[in-house]
């Protein structure tokens, strides 16, 4: 390609062979330490948010080899033009193509003289628009043949205001190759003027840019995909949160059961949000007034998060209560509630304690469904109570729940905790924390102390991955009022 002069000054000569070379390093590594962080995004393709990254990698990729490749070129210099290229063989003039799946951006080179309307092509610009060296170039009136229909007009306006009024082009439009491949082809250029200040000809640089415009459109995608993500993420953990709050117990501090007649069971409860998600679980607490002066205790985990593990938690809450309030028993209730979870359209699974508390003899009755069990703290030490069978919720068809009863003392306090609480992978250490805590619940004066307690205990944990609940239910000396 011929000297190109714009309006009023030399072109800037390339830079010194050594210094390219080290550029070139410089690329390569950047590229490897990109290509490790790339390695570093595991998983199958299901997060948007790994998506997103993994299609940000690939585009800072191929950018970086397009950078070491127009560096390469800069340092062995353009391939010789000729009007027609007909005295150099199609291996000779066509450099060989990138390898399959690159991103590479082949860059050629044009120059269309005004005076004798002829054109110079470079190798590589015939192997963009994909036409065959020995065929002569296309003429500035004859490109616009190779352009998508909707692009002719922005190609036309560019080489008009280029030929026109000095501006140089800076600009993308689509061709379509003989292969009826279409291609998207950025080009930058500027008039060359002659003695007397007029247009002699016009020379410009051609780069192929469908694949890196290709990533580019994934990356946003991607993006877009992710923020809708994020979008949908936020309207649900709205949502559960408010349907948990309108569910749960509404009371705050201690509570005292039953309203009616003396005081027995001062109670107090706190919901512990997982440290390491942000969705909202089936998880809850529930303590409730009997019309026969018995006094419900429950705690359950339906699995999963999300406002429809929410709502069936919801579901199942309601129906305990409507159940309890009926005179059913635990054993039985638990029954009830896995042929409820049995019949529901989305199946799932669950796990719940469920106590009965009569007051006038003290007396606990109590059945579980695979869930784990009540902690009983007296006198300075606790001790896990021991279980009656019962599978999970809506785990087997038809199945039945033993209960069982434990008398309770004065100054006796109950823990009820959830799976959140104390997973099974760690139950037993998780326990063990809990009854570790015995000295501090006997000085405890209020049950809402001993809650604090446990929250202080476990409630910033970073490993509990899943939200969790725990009552408490401190037996007091019964007054007449």
């Amino acid at each position: 390609m011929p000297s190109h002069l714009s309006a009023d000054h030399p072109a800037a000569q390339p830079p010194g062979r050594g210094s390219l070379d080290a550029l070139i390093s410089q690329t390569r590594r950047l590229r490897g330490d990109v290509d490790a962080v790339r390695r570093d995004t595991h998983g199958d393709g299901s997060d948007p948010e790994e998506r997103w990254q993994r299609a940000l990698c690939d585009l800072a990729l191929h950018q970086l080899e397009d950078l070491g490749a127009h560096l390469a070129q800069l340092r062995d210099g353009p391939a010789p033009l000729g009007p027609a290229q007909e005295t150099a063989s199609p291996a000779a003039a066509v450099p060989s193509a990138p390898r399959r799946g690159s991103l590479l951006s082949r860059v050629g080179s044009a120059e269309w003289n005004l005076l004798t309307d002829e054109a110079s092509w470079s190798g590589e610009l015939y192997q963009i628009l994909g036409r065959e060296p020995s065929v002569p170039p296309l003429t500035l009136d004859e490109l616009p043949s190779l352009v998508l229909d909707e692009d002719r007009a922005k190609l036309t306006a560019m080489v008009t205001d280029c030929l026109v009024d000095a501006k140089p082009i800076d600009g993308e439009f689509r061709v379509v190759r003989p292969d009826g491949e279409a291609r998207t082809v950025h080009m930058m250029g500027e008039p060359v003027l002659d003695a007397d200040g007029s247009t002699a000809s016009m020379w410009a640089v051609l780069r192929d840019v469908s694949e890196l415009r290709r990533s580019q459109r994934a990356v946003s995608e991607t993006r877009d995909s992710l923020h809708r993500h994020q979008q949908r993420a936020q309207t649900e953990r709205r949502l559960a949160v408010e349907l948990q709050e309108a569910v749960l117990p509404p009371w705050r501090g201690s509570l005292r059961l039953p309203h009616q007649g003396p005081e027995t069971l001062d109670l107090a409860a706190h919901y512990l949000p997982a440290s390491r998600s942000a969705r909202i679980g089936g998880d809850w607490y529930d303590a409730l007034e009997l019309p026969d002066g018995q006094t419900l205790l429950s705690v359950g985990d339906l699995t999963g998060h999300g406002v429809t593990v929410t709502s069936g938690m919801a579901m199942l809450l309601g129906a305990l209560r409507g159940m309890a309030m009926a005179g059913t028993e635990p054993g039985h209730l638990l029954s009830l509630l896995n042929q409820l979870l049995d019949a529901t359209v989305q199946p799932a699974l669950g796990s719940a304690v469920c106590c009965r508390y009569r007051p006038e003899t003290r007396t606990l009755t109590w059945a579980q469904a695979g869930h784990p069990a009540p902690l009983l703290f007296r006198d300075g030490t606790g001790r896990r109570l021991r279980a009656p069978d019962g599978v999970l919720l809506g785990a087997t068809a038809g199945a039945s729940y033993e209960q069982t009863e434990q008398t309770l003392e004065p100054g006796d306090l109950l823990l009820l905790p959830t799976d959140g609480l104390v997973p099974a992978d760690s139950r037993d250490e998780a326990v063990g924390r809990l009854l570790d805590l015995a000295p501090r619940f006997g000085e405890a004066r209020t049950a809402q102390d001993c809650v604090r307690t446990v929250v202080e205990e476990f409630g910033g944990e970073a490993e509990r991955e899943d939200d969790a609940c725990v009552l408490v239910a401190r037996v007091i000396e019964a007054r007449v009022v």
